[in-house]
C-alpha cells in the first residue's frame, strides 16, 4: 500500500511540475510576442513621425516633399497593420494607450500633407503631443508587461 501511495505521490507531483513549466513557457512566449509587437509598433509611429518632419522641413524650404510624404505614407500603412496585432495581444489600458497615440499622430500626418503655408496648429506642438501619448503608452506596455510577472506567470490574457 505504501509502494502505491508513494508511486500516486510521485507521479501527480511530476506530473504537476511539468505543467506549471509548460504554462510557463506558453505565457513567456506570449511576453516575448507582446513585448516585440510593442517594439515594432512603436517603431513604426516614430518612422511615420521623422518622416512628416522631413515633409515639413521640405515644404518650408520650398523643396518637393514628395519622397517624404511616401515614405511617411508608407511608414503610416505599416503602423495600421501592426495597431491590429498589438490590439490583438494588449491588454486594454494599453490598447486604449495605443488609440490616443494613433489619434496624435494622424494630426501630425495632416499637417504634414497640408500645402506651404496652409492653415494648422503647429507641427512641432502635434508632434510634442504624439510623444506625451507614446510616453503614456510606454507605462501602459510595461504595465502590461509586468503583470503576469507580479502573478507569477499565466496564459495569454
Amino acid at each position: 500500500m505504501g509502494v502505491l501511495l508513494g508511486a500516486a505521490t510521485s507521479y501527480f507531483a511530476t506530473s504537476s511540475a511539468e505543467r506549471a513549466k509548460f504554462r510557463q513557457t506558453i505565457a513567456t512566449r506570449w511576453d516575448e510576442r507582446k513585448l516585440d509587437t510593442y517594439i515594432e509598433y512603436v517603431t513604426s509611429v516614430k518612422e511615420a513621425l521623422r518622416e512628416a518632419r522631413r515633409a515639413v522641413e521640405a515644404r518650408d524650404r520650398g523643396e518637393d516633399s514628395s519622397e517624404a510624404l511616401s515614405a511617411m505614407a508608407a511608414a503610416e500603412a505599416r503602423r495600421s497593420v501592426l495597431f491590429e496585432g498589438l490590439v490583438l495581444l494588449a491588454d486594454d489600458a494599453a490598447a486604449r494607450a495605443a488609440g490616443a497615440v494613433n489619434e496624435r499622430l494622424w494630426d501630425v500626418l495632416r499637417s504634414a500633407e497640408l500645402p506651404a503655408g496652409g492653415s494648422g496648429a503647429d507641427p512641432e506642438d502635434l508632434r510634442s503631443a504624439t510623444v506625451e501619448a507614446l510616453n503614456t503608452l510606454h507605462k501602459a506596455a510595461r504595465s502590461d508587461l509586468a503583470t503576469r510577472t507580479r502573478l507569477g506567470g499565466g496564459g495569454p490574457a
